[in-house]
């Protein structure tokens, strides 16, 4: 071998050892052409994103109100039951012109049981509930006026006590005097629900604490020539059967039977008798 010929061996065994390793993984593009061709491919293939379906004016501000109200806990809730394609309570409501329109105020279990005022009413009445879990009376008198809206309601149901529990009595008294005060001003016409039962052995829970915040529930109503629906002894007698263990909240056929009472007591509101359809209204889920 010349001398010319062995350094210029030597000369490409140290090119190569000086070469960044390279390995490529079956498939893997190696150049700007295979490049291109992959992302080609890859879109060809991909399957295409699901459209969102137009919403009106009115439903895209629901939504919006959604967002800024259900807080940490219920808006997570409420997008998997919109990816689920599920029914909620806090579902979009179009009004039917035609129809009386009524709210529904209250905590978890307002919310537990307005799927089912919503079946047994369709074709008679325009059911919405407040844009949240509405809490105590506190949160009331924050959040009053964004439950309301700007529109016009024939009859608002509604209930604050489970969140009041400890709240001080002359503190929730005051508080209910200002909430009727401002729901008697939208010239609806107006239904107390009396707070449900807490479970024996609840968690934080003493019943004595319900009946005291009824009571004086009760005062203020008759005070302010309110009718009271009283869900508290409807549903009492039937707790071990519709009420969950050592909890607030009820099963789904306790929310329908709490359903068709406040349906019956809309009704009544209107001066039109409640008339339980032949379907059976959707089971609700478990609300909390």
């Amino acid at each position: 071998m010349s001398y010319r010929r062995m350094v210029w061996n030597g000369l490409c065994l140290i090119l190569l050892a000086l070469a960044p390793a390279r390995t490529t993984l079956a498939g893997e593009p190696t150049n700007q052409k295979e490049t291109d061709a992959a992302k080609a491919k890859a879109a060809k293939t991909a399957a295409p994103p699901k459209a969102a379906k137009p919403m009106s004016p009115e439903q895209a501000a629901w939504e919006k109100l959604l967002e800024e109200n259900l807080g940490s806990y219920y808006l997570p809730l409420y997008k998997k039951e919109k990816e689920r394609g599920s029914e909620s309570a806090w579902d979009y409501v179009k009004d039917d012109p035609r129809l009386p329109r009524a709210l529904l105020i209250g905590d978890s279990i307002s919310r537990g049981y307005t799927l089912a005022v919503r079946h047994l009413l369709k074709g008679k009445v325009n059911l919405h509930r407040a844009p949240e879990n509405c809490g105590g009376t506190a949160n009331g008198l924050k959040k009053l006026d964004i439950w309301l809206g700007d529109g016009k309601w024939d009859v608002i149901h509604f209930n604050f006590g489970i969140h009041d529990r400890k709240t001080p009595p002359e503190e929730y008294e005051k508080h209910l005097e200002t909430i009727v005060e401002r729901l008697k001003a939208t010239k609806a016409k107006l239904i107390w629900a009396s707070s449900t039962p807490l479970p024996p052995q609840g968690k934080d829970m003493d019943d004595n604490d319900i009946v005291q915040r009824n009571q004086i529930a009760v005062k203020v109503m008759e005070k302010n020539g309110i009718p009271v629906d009283d869900l508290y002894t409807f549903i009492k007698p039937h707790l071990a059967e519709y009420q969950n263990p050592k909890d607030c909240h009820f099963n789904g056929k306790g929310y329908d039977v709490l359903g068709e009472k406040v349906a019956e007591e809309i009704m009544a509101a209107l001066g039109e008798k409640f008339v339980t359809p032949k379907t059976t209204p959707a089971r609700a889920p478990s609300a909390k």
